[in-house]
């Protein structure tokens, strides 16, 4: 392992780290969870952005009244 962490100018606990996640996956799961990463990261996005609209037409309709 320290030879393959070298090789890469990893750390061995960062190569660890990478195979219990990636350990028993074959190309095409590691793909889909790939894709499944970035969905997520896309919606967590449109919902902090959609959040933000929310807070300022309440603070709008707030101070009309």
């Amino acid at each position: 392992m320290a030879d393959l962490s070298r090789e890469h100018n990893d750390s061995t606990a960062l190569i660890y780290q990478w195979r219990s996640k990636f350990g028993g996956m074959d190309a095409s799961m590691m793909k889909r969870l790939k894709e499944l990463e970035a969905e997520n990261a896309r919606l967590k996005k449109m919902y902090a952005e959609e959040r933000i609209k929310a807070e300022l037409r309440q603070e709008a309709l707030e101070g009309k009244l």
